[in-house]
């Protein structure tokens, strides 16, 4: 088998595309449940719900983009394996804490962003602490 490129931003990915499905089918069960088929009836869980959904949409691709863009830029790094699963913890805890335990919303957001934040900062430094060393890539068509 060949090398898997951005292993850390593919597996990271494929749990996000679970936890957004896991998020939808949540918010369906109350809607089921309390027959709200357009808007949110101004049901508080279906609210609740609703929210973790659109959070988890707010937030995921940015901080997902930036995993494979600094793996791109950096190599796979058992670091970024870390951040990568404490990010996907955090965005479990985030909806169960809106459905009532306070903890897990606050550990959720709060490693969620502090994740946004440390990515972010590290991956503008890349440029700016690799300046005089970075070799561009070049994309050359092959003859055939």
């Amino acid at each position: 088998m060949d090398a898997i490129i951005l292993p850390v931003a593919l597996a990271t990915t494929a749990a996000c595309a679970l936890i957004n499905l896991w998020l939808a089918i949540r918010v369906g069960q109350v809607r089921r449940a309390e027959k709200i088929s357009i808007g949110d009836g101004g049901n508080e869980r279906l609210i609740a719900r609703m929210r973790a959904q659109l959070n988890f949409a707010e937030y995921a691709p940015i901080v997902l983009i930036l995993i494979a863009l600094i793996e791109l830029a950096v190599g796979t790094e058992t670091w970024l394996w870390v951040v990568a699963a404490l990010f996907v913890v955090a965005r479990i805890l985030h909806p169960i804490g809106m459905d009532g335990w306070k903890l897990g919303r606050g550990i959720g957001i709060g490693v969620t962003l502090l994740t946004l934040v440390g990515l972010a900062l590290y991956a503008a430094s890349i440029p700016y602490f690799s300046f005089g060393t970075v070799e561009t890539i070049e994309v050359v068509e092959a003859m055939g």
